[in-house]
């Protein structure tokens, strides 16, 4: 079995937990194949197979995927692991952490639960742009999509269809499109709504939309969304993620439901619900 271990951050905290978890992982017959840039810059490359494309993963027949960092950490593993169904295992070493549900100690704890597969696995929906640019970028999303203005602080005006049936048109900052995932992430901060991860939805939040009576709408995760944009300057942002492009207002998007999902490993006792009260300190109030 070959494990891939990525992360992000180069310090000695770091360097001193993956040196322990990866020799944790030999002692289970385990080989580790690190994250090439990670790898040179804690000085591990020179030991370990490293990795830094999806065929890298495919060559080396990877099994499971590492991830030590926050929740952007998993986000951003997409880009590697895309529609190869490799489970994700999210280690916390960031702060809030919906996805990255393992704390250290816990990574250990169940380490062995883990390398059998006898832990739960949740699968978690993508998003696909699709555009006339799209062989020009990474076209898919785990949280959401982004259209916002760009080098202006007038507002933008957003044409939207559902299955080519007019929708709206958003006057504003710009529009979210989640997964159930995301809905957690910018879209709860625009005023959107929280859908459990098995809900086969998106969420269209609007982003300070100029007209009061719009509000965030959930559609059902089969439909195509369809995306025009006006603008006072030649371009507009659209972010996958924390990836950000530039398209010129001409290029209509669509926004639809990837064929593949995400493999996100969770402990078995794991409750979304729980999570959700402990990140956004719900329960009763302390004052009654």
């Amino acid at each position: 079995m070959k494990a891939a271990i990525y992360s992000q951050k180069k310090d000695l905290d770091t360097f001193l937990y993956l040196s322990k978890f990866i020799s944790e992982l030999e002692n289970r017959g385990v080989k580790s194949v690190l994250f090439d840039e990670m790898a040179e810059s804690l000085q591990f490359s020179k030991i370990f197979e490293t990795f830094g494309t999806k065929q890298d993963l495919i060559d080396k027949e990877i099994d499971l995927f590492f991830t030590f960092g926050g929740d952007g950490t998993i986000v951003n593993s997409l880009t590697f692991i895309e529609d190869l169904e490799i489970p994700v295992v999210g280690v916390n070493t960031g702060r809030l952490g919906f996805l990255a549900s393992f704390t250290k100690e816990e990574a250990f704890r169940e380490l062995d639960s883990i390398i059998k597969g006898d832990i739960k696995t949740s699968r978690r929906s993508v998003i696909e742009v699709v555009s006339p640019r799209s062989d020009e970028f990474f076209p898919y999303a785990l949280n959401d999509v982004t259209i916002s203005r760009k080098e202006t602080t007038s507002m933008v005006t957003v044409d939207s269809y559902i299955n080519n049936e007019f929708l709206n048109v958003f006057w504003g900052d710009g529009v979210i499109v989640s997964t159930p995932t995301g809905s957690t992430a910018y879209s709860l901060s625009c005023g959107g709504p929280i859908l459990s991860p098995s809900n086969e939805n998106f969420v269209i939040t609007p982003i300070a939309p100029h007209n009061l009576n719009v509000r965030p709408l959930v559609v059902n995760d089969k439909v195509e969304i369809k995306f025009k944009v006006e603008s006072r300057v030649p371009q507009y942002s659209l972010s996958l993620d924390s990836r950000l492009i530039h398209i010129e207002t001409d290029k209509e998007i669509i926004v639809r439901k990837a064929s593949f999902d995400l493999l996100l490993v969770q402990p078995n006792d794991l409750s979304f619900y729980e999570t959700i009260r402990q990140k956004l300190l719900w329960g009763r109030d302390k004052r009654n």
